[in-house]
Formats: C-alpha cells, structure tokens, sequence
C-alpha cells in the first residue's frame, strides 16, 4: 500500500496552483497527449463582429420589389377580464374594438395575469462564476473527426413555448392559446422572452453559441392575417431589434415562420378537436386562404429582415399540424412560392428551408422483410409528402396518395415549379421508432379511417422495443429515447433519398425526473450531456465515413420551457425558475458547446 501523502503549508499551496485558470475548449486526450494538470476552464464567448453581411436587398429596396405599400398601426394590449369593448372605431374593420373582439372571442380560460414584465429589459453581463465548465464525465465519444468549416451549431426556441405576453402590444391569438383547455399550464407567460430576449441573448453569446434560431409569431406581425391587412409596428420594431441585437453580440439569427402558432382565423369555424386524417391538430393549412395570406407574410418578413437574416424556415414540422391532404398540398405551394420569391425576385443569397418531424421508423426485425416494408412506409409518408416534389421534383409518394382522403396528383407543370426549392432539408431527429406491420395487413388498414383502425394513416405497428425486449435506447420523461446509431441512419436514409443538405433543426432530452429534483441535481444532467455528445459524435461519422452533407444543429432547448401544456419535460440546456425567472445553465450546455468548439465548429 502506497503511504499517505502529507501536505504542508507550501506544498498546500503548490497543489493549488496545479489548478491554474485557463480558457478555450477541452483537448481531446483520446486524439492528443493528455494535458498534465488539470484546470478550471471557462466557456469562451463569441467574439464581437468585425464585419457586416447582408443576405437580401436593405427594407426600401425590398419594398420596391414587394410593389404594395405597407401600412403600420399599433393596437395596444387587451386587458384580462374585459367585457365591454371601449374603443369606439368600431366602423374599421382592423380597428382597436375589431382587435380587441378577436380575444374576446377567443374566450381563454383562466387569463388573469401577464407576466411580471411589460418592458423590454436590458441586459446585464454574465458575471464569470456562472462560466465555469463542470467536471468532465469520465467516458465521452472518442471520434477525432472535425465539423465542416461552415457547419452551423446553434440553440433552438419557439415564439409559443417562451415568449408570452400573448396579448400585448398588438398581437392576436393563435391556435395554441386554444388547444390547453383543462387545468394544465397555458402559453400566457411561459418564459417572458419577449421582454426578457436581450439577456437571454446575452447568456447564448456568453457560452460561445454561435446561431440563434427563433420564431416569429404571424399574430404579432399581422393581427388580423390577411394580405392588406395592416402591419403592427411595436411587432416590427422587436424583431428588429432582437435581429440587430443577435448580430451585436457576435451571432447569427434563423428565422422560421411558423412554429404551431396559426392564426386562429384560420380556425373560427373548425373544431380544434376534430379528427385529423393525418397528423394531431389542425394548423388550418388546408383552408382555401391559406397560401395567399402565408405567402403575404412570409414576403412581409423578408422585406424587413432578409437583409440580416442568413438562414429562413418556412414551416416547423408541418405533417403535425397539416390535419388532411390539402394542408400537406398547401404548405408545399407556399413554401416554393416563398423560395422562388426570396432567390429570384430578392435575389437572396442566404439559405431557404423546412424542417420536418419524423422519429425515424426502424423494422423490429431487420431481416424480415414485411417488417422493413412497414418502416419504410412510415417513413415515406412522414418525409416524402414534402421531400419529392420540394426537393426531387417528384410526384406525390403512392402511400399517400392511397391513404388519403381528397388526394391527387400534382401535373408537371407543378412539379417543374416545386422542384429544387429548397436549400436544406431539416429534420428534427428526436429518437426512433421500432416499426413492424400491424395485424390484418398495411393494405387492410389502409382502406380504413381513424375511426376504425387506431393505426391509421401510417398503419404499422409503433414500439419502443426492439425484437429481443430492450428498449430502443435509454429512456427519457417523455417519448425521447437515447438513439444515437440509428441518428446516423436517418441522415443517411434523409441524403441518399432527397439528394439535399440536411439540417438537424431540432434534437434534445428531457431527463426523466429532472423537475423534481433540487437544483443542484438538476443542473448537473449527465444523461442530457451523453444525449448531445453522442448524437454529434454519430452526425461526424455520417460527415466523414458515409459522405452525408449534413449543415447544421440546433439543441433543443436553449431554456427550459412550455412543452403545450407541460413544464415537467423539461428539454432545456438551462434551468429557468418559475417564480423568479432566473436561468440556470446546465452541465449539458458547456458540454455541448464544449463538443463543437473542440472540433472548430462554430461557424467563425
């Protein structure tokens, strides 16, 4: 047995100084000589920019091209509790008492209060303590691999799932203030990012995240929605804002346009519960005004930021919110409608994409083929709906086109416009999902409607387990499975199907019991941290070893926040305190940030 060491006074010291304060990013030993004394080692923020950039022509050379003169008002804040309009333009169709009719009609259950904010606060430094990195985990992936030298890395959020303030400074409501109707928590103060954005920023730039990627409410833009319909001035003016204040700090903004919040207008005589053909909820994308107003608002967006903005989404996950066949129909011609407008009449020189939910189907048994069949099924209907025409130029997949109430065919003239509209193809890659086909056959169950077969439209059979009884991976407090391998085939499957660069919009882990626990133990969230590292590591090798061009990733969330109707799953990369609403960077966040940086992927 070695004997004990003694320390005096000096050599005391001399062990504290064995800890010497260092910046930069972790030297991956498994690829480099181990450094011989560890040190306490800070995240490393984004330097100040030294140059501007421009992706689009500046607002008035835009409006020109726009052709329609773009008229502002403001509206105001509707006061919780009011039942007597007391505007008096009730003559104007987009006046203050029509504004203030649309929340009253809305009628939302329990809104009382808005917030502890009503003003945007300015930010204030993130003092060093909070910078530190935290003790590394004793294993990590041990790829050499470096990112792409234009790979973007960034955080992602959601208008909905953070901003609040839903019903001030002119906004109108939205399909999500309407879809939480029994006694669990709504989006009416969430994360108050809406005032709070600056700091939050702020705390980004600090740990050297290099792309921010946020949504912009339709509601607070246009409350009224319709082309000619008058433009909110306090909308324009925060985002104008938050966008020059992203590029302040040292970073890059990416805009998607719709995220889940549609206009309620689009839904004022539809059931919000009727019963989808395909998908969960009904976004209004199939209704006959649709295109023409989203096209008019995503124009409206680029005329005012597209100057600044290098990256746009045009839709978030479309296939959940489609609800039948002309939603899925509709958000394909807006989107290459959108395209063709920002490449060829602005001229835009940024980059123009979706991105679309999919855990990725895998067959429970690899080798038996009607097990590979249905897999393959899922995850056409999910992807290619989308992918063929956007990407490919291509028809329409058969299993939709079989599947789906009111489905057709698109005519040549339509594929030659859709074709090639799209500058990546995003997915947000979650987890996966063990497919087998289901009892009585897929054809069966395709002839049939969701009233019938539970497992319509897709019908498979959807598990968690694989073949021999494992779950699929390490399980999460919600749907999400650790499955790092089977990311590497989705990019491969998304590449060699679509022939288009892949973004990960969005992947994250809410770790099973984590608001439960005291704070501390929540900030310290290792399974989170083996979730990211372990799904970039399998993203370098789909780069490197399988040729994928893969553009991008966007950890979802920078901020713990309104999962619709729930903040027990918690996905964030910090911890926000409800009642205080302070934020607390987790371990996952510097080890993320940690990840890239050491593998010279953040974009400078």
């Amino acid at each position: 047995m070695r004997a004990p060491v003694v320390l005096t006074l000096a050599s005391a010291v001399q062990a504290q100084q064995l800890y010497i304060t260092t910046t930069g990013y972790t030297a991956r030993s498994e690829c480099t000589a181990a450094p011989a004394t560890p040190s306490y080692r800070y995240a490393t923020s984004v330097p100040s920019p030294t140059t501007t950039k421009t992706y689009a022509p500046t607002y008035d050379e835009a409006l020109e091209i726009y052709g329609t003169e773009l008229s502002t008002t403001t509206w105001g804040s509707w006061v919780p509790g009011k039942t007597v309009i007391t505007a008096t333009d009730t003559d104007d169709k987009y006046g203050q008492a029509a504004w203030s009719s649309q929340w009253q009609d809305a009628s939302l259950i329990n809104y009382t209060t808005i917030g502890q904010y009503t003003t945007t606060v300015n930010p204030t430094p993130i003092p060093s303590s909070e910078l530190v990195l935290p003790p590394r985990d004793p294993f990590g992936p041990t790829d050499c691999y470096d990112f792409p030298e234009d790979f973007m890395f960034g955080v992602a959020g959601s208008a909905a799932q953070i901003e609040g303030a839903i019903a001030l400074e002119g906004r109108a409501p939205t399909n999500q203030e309407k879809l939480i109707e029994d006694d669990r928590p709504k989006n009416y103060v969430t994360n108050e990012n809406y005032y709070l954005y600056k700091q939050d920023i702020q705390r980004l730039a600090a740990m050297g995240v290099k792309y921010y990627s946020f949504s912009i409410p339709w509601t607070r833009i246009l409350p009224f929605t319709v082309p000619g319909s008058p433009i909110n001035q306090q909308a324009i003016q925060h985002y104008d804002d938050l966008i020059d204040y992203v590029l302040e700090v040292g970073m890059l903004p990416v805009v998607t346009m719709i995220h889940f919040d549609s206009p309620l207008y689009f839904l004022q005589n539809s059931s919000l519960d009727a019963t989808a053909d395909i998908g969960g909820r009904n976004g209004g994308y199939g209704h006959p005004e649709f295109v023409e107003a989203f096209v008019n608002y995503g124009k409206i967006l680029f005329t005012h930021f597209a100057d600044r903005v290098p990256v746009w989404v045009t839709f978030n996950e479309p296939l959940l919110y489609a609800f039948n066949f002309a939603g899925i129909h509709n958000v394909v011609q807006a989107h290459a409608e959108l395209y063709h407008y920002y490449h060829d009449g602005l001229n835009g020189t940024g980059q123009i994409g979706f991105k679309l939910n999919n855990n990725f189907g895998v067959p429970k048994n690899p080798e038996n083929e009607t097990d590979i069949e249905a897999a393959n099924r899922f995850n056409e209907m999910q992807l290619a709906g989308f992918g063929n025409p956007l990407c490919l130029g291509e028809q329409y997949p058969d299993t939709l086109l079989s599947t789906l109430p009111g489905s057709f065919k698109l005519t040549s003239d339509q594929l030659a416009y859709f074709a090639n509209t799209t500058d990546f193809f995003g997915i947000d890659p979650y987890t996966a999902t063990v497919v087998s086909a289901p009892p009585g056959g897929i054809e069966a169950c395709a002839r049939q409607n969701m009233s019938i077969n539970s497992l319509y439209p897709y019908c498979v059979t959807q598990e968690t387990t694989t073949v021999h009884g494992w779950n699929i991976g390490y399980r999460s407090a919600s749907y999400v499975y650790i499955t790092p391998t089977y990311l590497r085939s989705y990019l491969n499957y998304v590449w060699n199907t679509f022939h288009t660069p892949v973004v990960i919009g969005e992947f994250g882990f809410p770790a099973y019991g984590e608001s439960e626990r005291e704070l501390q133990d929540q900030v310290f969230d290792t399974p989170r941290s083996q979730y990211y590292l372990s799904y970039l590591s399998e993203t370098l090798k789909a780069i490197w070893e399988d040729g994928v061009h893969v553009s991008g990733a966007f950890a979802w969330s920078f901020a713990d926040n309104w999962e619709f109707g729930d903040y027990t799953q918690q996905f964030g990369i910090q911890v926000v305190n409800r009642t205080t609403l302070d934020r607390f960077y987790k371990k996952s966040f510097f080890d993320v940030v940690d990840f890239v940086g050491a593998r010279k992927g953040l974009g400078y």
